[in-house]
């Protein structure tokens, strides 16, 4: 009797047992599902965070643009006379950067856990440095993180003298180390600029009598513009690839700030330059590095 009764209990227990591991294997399996859906929802949130920052620099992008188009007209509206900031200052500090935002990592655990949290970082920072970050990095094993690019600096045409490179793009002619595109649609001096920047390229710098003689055999008959004005300052006349003025080739009685202000650099059609009007409508030239 006294074994019957032990195997009795021990059938209870192995009962009660049984349902335990029951209860627990449903346990462990909704933690899995809940875990997926966690993993999932930070998917979820990274992505939506990256798209949110990748709105707000095109969005950036043409609130630059459009005030720079602003500052340029009121400056030509108002002359020399009214104190403004300077068409490079304005841009320097207009220039849309997006903030570095760290993803919290995410570790999955290989056995299962009693408790589950979730961090998610809730700090979004207000301020907007100036500084374009041009890298995209992604790393997914455990571990997210993303930097967005902001900007898309002017291209960079410094090249070591002697290059040999000399491949450009389709419709560009190249001449020396640099490769020019002739527009042909009438536009004023800040839109040309913006034309060349789409090209991937921007306004000629002009440094020397053999790239000025190549471009007069191609200058338009109403003339162009090029990458010289004095915005800043009157008569201080900068390049757009910010080199001295190490060679001029200025119409005689040029530069004279005639007339309703006169702050951008045109080259005629005889190669000679005569500073003009920023909103007249002109053909335009740009450059751009070759490559090899």
């Amino acid at each position: 009797m006294a074994q019957k009764s032990q195997a009795a209990q021990m059938l209870q227990d192995m009962a009660r047992i049984q349902a335990e591991q029951k209860r627990m294997e449903s346990q462990e399996s909704e933690l899995f599902r809940n875990l997926d859906g966690l993993r999932a929802d930070l998917s979820n949130l990274k992505s939506h965070s990256l798209n949110e920052r990748h709105r707000a620099l095109d969005s950036l992008e043409r609130l630059q643009e459009e005030v720079e188009k602003l500052w340029l007209e009121l400056h030509e509206s108002n002359g020399s006379g009214m104190d403004l900031l300077s068409a490079q200052t304005l841009e320097e500090r207009l220039k849309p950067t997006l903030p570095i935002v760290p993803m919290a990592p995410t570790t999955v655990p290989t056995t299962v856990p009693t408790t589950t949290s979730t961090m998610v970082p809730t700090t979004v920072p207000t301020t907007m440095s100036t500084t374009v970050p041009t890298t995209m990095s992604t790393t997914v094993p455990t571990t997210m993180s993303t930097t967005v690019p902001t900007t898309a600096d002017p291209l960079s045409l410094s090249s070591t003298p002697g290059s040999v490179c000399n491949t450009c793009p389709e419709e560009w002619v190249h001449f020396q180390r640099k490769c020019y595109y002739f527009g042909e649609t009438a536009k004023k001096w800040i839109q040309a600029k913006y034309a060349c920047s789409s090209l991937q390229g921007r306004l000629v710098s002009i440094h020397g009598q053999e790239e000025q003689d190549f471009l007069t055999k191609h200058a338009h008959i109403r003339g162009s513009w090029i990458g010289l004005r004095d915005l800043d300052i009157e008569g201080e006349f900068i390049w757009m690839d910010e080199k001295p003025l190490d060679y001029s080739n200025w119409q005689p009685g040029e530069p004279n700030d005639a007339g309703q202000g006169e702050h951008c650099v045109m080259m005629q059609a005889s190669g000679q330059w005569n500073d003009a009007f920023c909103g007249s409508y002109l053909d335009w030239v740009c450059e751009r590095l070759a490559t090899c």
